[in-house]
């Protein structure tokens, strides 16, 4: 579906998620500076910073590779056809790879060692439901807005849930295996101990399959083209461009709350 060459793609997976890492870690490595010992505010900080942050990196990195940043994203997207298997799984190692050098870039910018393994442990049974939930959330959020030809409002609202969802989560919605590695790598406000990873890993999973399954019940027309667009529209092919103007005309002609599944 997408016309971009793969390695294009990867560079950009592993620059956006470079840039995530660097932005959650080194906000909140400010946070912990400027506000020191009011977690509340240490942490609305850390949210604010990053849902603006990821909002205008998924803006300078959509058109190029999707800007999934992320592994669960990136099978979900290739369970319903928008991806390939084979693309799904050259974007897991870019982004990881990604998510560590922004963790290392953002202790080196706050004059800190390179690496330093947290000591932060997560994993209870509230974080591994957290993790789930919040995974299932940011899911359908960018498969509701395909489905619905509302793409291009994904930047925000995907930055909106995750800024949300810092709040509503004991977990802090880490929703994402690359970013719960590269956060191993930062002894500060936002690491997480290795200890805690697999089960965070583990709750993201089960949150992607569970919302695999929620899609289908709630959106049984996702078609291939619709699952290429999610969180940045990025056709290019003049059957891409028709199949957008049918769903808009489609969409136009339904009324105001019918079910676009029907």
């Amino acid at each position: 579906m997408n016309e971009v060459a793969l390695w294009r793609r990867l560079v950009a997976e592993l620059l956006g998620s470079a840039f995530l890492a660097a932005v959650v870690i080194g906000s909140g490595i400010a946070a912990q500076r400027l506000s020191p010992g009011a977690t509340g505010l240490e942490l609305l900080e850390n949210a604010a910073a990053t849902a603006a942050g990821l909002f205008a990196i998924i803006l300078m990195f959509g058109p190029v590779s999707g800007a999934h940043f992320n592994p669960v994203v990136s099978f979900v997207d290739a369970a319903f056809g928008g991806l390939s298997w084979r693309d799904a799984a050259a974007y897991l190692p870019a982004q990881v790879a990604g998510c560590i050098l922004g963790a290392i870039a953002a202790n080196l910018m706050f004059a800190q060692a390179a690496v330093s393994i947290s000591a932060k442990h997560r994993a209870t049974p509230a974080h591994f439901l957290s993790e789930v939930i919040a995974t299932l959330g940011l899911i359908l959020v960018i498969f509701a807005l395909a489905r619905s030809g509302r793409s291009r409002s994904a930047p925000a609202a995907v930055g909106a849930y995750i800024g949300a969802a810092y709040f509503f989560t004991s977990s802090t919605s880490f929703a994402n295996p690359a970013i719960t590695a590269g956060r191993m790598f930062s002894d500060t406000f936002a690491g997480i101990a290795p200890s805690s990873v697999p089960a965070f890993i583990a709750a993201q999973i089960l949150g992607g399959a569970l919302a695999v399954g929620v899609i289908r019940a709630l959106y049984p027309r996702l078609t291939p083209a619709e699952a290429s667009d999610i969180i940045f529209p990025r056709h290019t092919s003049p059957a891409g461009a028709a199949q957008r103007r049918g769903s808009a005309t489609a969409a136009a002609g339904r009324l105001p709350g019918q079910d676009p599944s029907h």
